[in-house]
């Protein structure tokens, strides 16, 4: 356990930011997979709709830097091409 002030306090932002980034990157990992589940029932108004909340949890991680810029360009790339296959 740190014993100085400033050491500390790095402590508790460093606990406080790990449980934002875990919960984001919770979430944006729900999303995908609700739309997976969706485009591989062959849902496709419902896969629409759930790509568009894939998409943007995943950006939003991507601005949280919960995840890299290009990681993210991956992720809905793929999520694009999975819709595209969905009839």
């Amino acid at each position: 356990m740190p014993n100085i002030k400033s050491a500390i306090k790095r402590v508790k932002t460093t606990e406080t930011k790990s449980k934002a980034n875990a919960s984001m990157k919770t979430a944006y990992k729900t999303a995908v997979k609700n739309f997976r589940a969706a485009a591989e029932s062959g849902e496709k108004d419902k896969a629409v709709e759930l790509f568009k909340v894939a998409t943007k949890a995943v950006d939003k991680a991507a601005d949280k830097n919960v995840i890299k810029a290009n990681t993210a360009s991956r992720k809905k790339s793929s999520l694009a091409k999975e819709l595209n296959k969905v009839k």
